[in-house]
C-alpha cells in the first residue's frame, strides 16, 4: 500500500512538470524556432524543478514541523525572485538573440532585463505557490495523522504505565525485600522505600505531560536503578554514569525506562556467572547519549519480548516526537545486548 501512494505521488509530479512543459514549449515555439524553443522549455523547466522541489521537499516541510512560517515565508520570496531573475535573463538573451538585436551596452539592457523580470514574477509565483499549496495540503495532512499517532501511542504508554502501577507482582517484590530489610537493616530499608515512593510519585503526578525537565527525569532513572541494585545486591553489578548540565532541557517522560527495564529483566541468570548492566547517560550541547548495555543468556526471550508494547511503543514514540532529531542503535550478539540513543533535548517546554 505504501508503495501504491509513492509511486502515485511520483506519477502525479511527471505529470505536473510534463503539462508545464509542453504549456511552455507552445508559447516559445510560436515566436522562436524550433530548437530554441526546445531549449528555453528545457532550461526553464529544470531550473523551476529544482528551485521549486527544494523549496517543497526542504524548506516547507522543515518550516512547518518548527512552526517558522514567517522565515520560510521570507525564504520562498527569495527563491521566487531568484527564479524570476534566471526566467528574465532566458527571456532577453535565449529568445532576444533570434528575434531582436540587443545593445552593445549593458546598461541599455537593463530595462529590457527589467521588463523580463516583471514578465517572469507573476510566472514564477504562481508555480511556487501551486507546488507550495499542494505540498503543504499533503504536509498538513501528515502533521494531522502523525498528531493522532503521538495522542495514540502516548495513551498506550500511560496504560502500560498504569499496568505497571496496578500489576501487584513488581509491587509485592520491593515491599516484601523492604520488609526483609526492615529486620536486618532498617537504615537501608528506609532508604529503599524512600526511592520507591519517588518512583510512585514522579509516575503518578509528572508524566500525563507532553514534556518534562530532563533533571526529574533523569533523577526518576536513577531511583529506579538504585532500588532495583538494592533488589539484586551482590548478584549484579551494576555501573551507572549521569551527567545533565542543562537543566532547562525538556525530554518526553518515560521514553528512557523501557530501555533500564529490559537490561535488569534481562540480564544474565545463569549459576556461576555474575551479571552486568552498564549505564550511560551524558547531556551535552543540548543532546543527550543514552547508552546501556547488559550481559544476557536468553536471547530467544528477548526476541519474544520485542514485539511487546514495551520497546515497539518507544520506537514509535521516537519516530513521532523526535522524527529528525534523533538515532537509535541497538546491537546484539550471543552474549551482550547494547542500546545506544542519540536523542536532540527540547529548549523549552512547548
Amino acid at each position: 500500500m505504501t508503495r501504491f501512494f509513492a509511486l502515485r505521488k511520483h506519477i502525479f509530479v511527471f505529470l505536473f512538470w510534463l503539462v508545464f512543459a509542453i504549456a511552455i514549449w507552445s508559447n516559445f515555439q510560436a515566436t522562436s524556432d524550433g530548437s530554441t524553443a526546445i531549449f528555453q522549455t528545457f532550461v526553464i523547466t529544470i531550473t523551476s524543478f529544482f528551485f521549486t522541489h527544494f523549496l517543497t521537499t526542504k524548506l516547507l516541510p522543515k518550516a512547518l514541523r518548527s512552526k517558522k512560517m514567517p522565515f520560510f515565508l521570507i525564504q520562498a520570496s527569495l527563491m521566487i525572485f531568484a527564479l524570476s531573475c534566471i526566467y528574465s535573463l532566458i527571456f532577453t538573451y535565449i529568445e532576444g538573440s533570434t528575434t531582436t538585436v540587443l545593445p552593445a551596452n549593458f546598461s541599455d539592457q537593463i530595462p529590457i532585463l527589467w521588463k523580463g523580470f516583471y514578465i517572469a514574477l507573476p510566472a514564477s509565483f504562481l508555480i511556487n505557490g501551486a507546488a507550495c499549496g499542494v505540498k503543504f495540503y499533503q504536509e498538513h495532512g501528515k502533521i494531522e495523522r502523525d498528531h493522532i499517532l503521538l495522542q495514540q501511542a502516548h495513551l498506550e504508554n500511560q496504560l502500560k504505565l498504569l499496568q505497571d502501577q496496578m500489576n501487584p507482582h513488581i509491587v509485592f517484590n520491593i515491599l516484601n525485600h523492604i520488609h526483609i530489610l526492615m529486620k536486618t537493616d532498617t537504615q537501608l530499608a528506609d532508604y529503599l522505600l524512600m526511592k520507591f515512593s519517588d518512583i510512585l510519585r514522579y509516575q503518578l503526578y509528572h508524566c500525563n505531560q507532553n514534556l518534562v525537565p530532563v533533571d526529574k527525569e533523569i533523577e526518576y532513572l536513577q531511583n529506579l536503578v538504585e532500588v532495583e541494585k538494592l533488589r539484586w545486591g551482590n548478584e549484579l553489578e551494576v555501573t551507572a554514569i549521569w551527567n545533565i548540565n542543562h537543566k532547562k532541557a525538556f525530554i518526553a517522560p518515560l521514553l528512557l525506562v523501557t530501555f533500564i527495564e529490559n537490561a535488569f529483566k534481562y540480564v544474565c541468570r545463569l549459576p556461576g556467572h555474575k551479571g552486568y548492566i552498564k549505564i550511560s547517560c551524558v547531556e551535552k550541547n543540548n543532546s543527550l547519549f543514552f547508552y546501556i548495555e547488559n550481559s544476557y543468556s536468553d536471547m530467544a526471550a528477548y526476541k519474544k519480548k520485542d514485539g511487546g508494547i514495551g520497546l515497539q511503543n518507544v520506537k514509535k514514540r521516537l519516530k513521532l516526537q523526535y522524527p529528525d532529531s534523533h538515532d537509535l542503535k541497538i546491537e546484539s550478539d550471543n552474549l551482550v545486548y547494547k542500546v545506544n540513543l542519540t536523542l536532540k533535548l527540547s529548549e523549552e517546554n512547548e
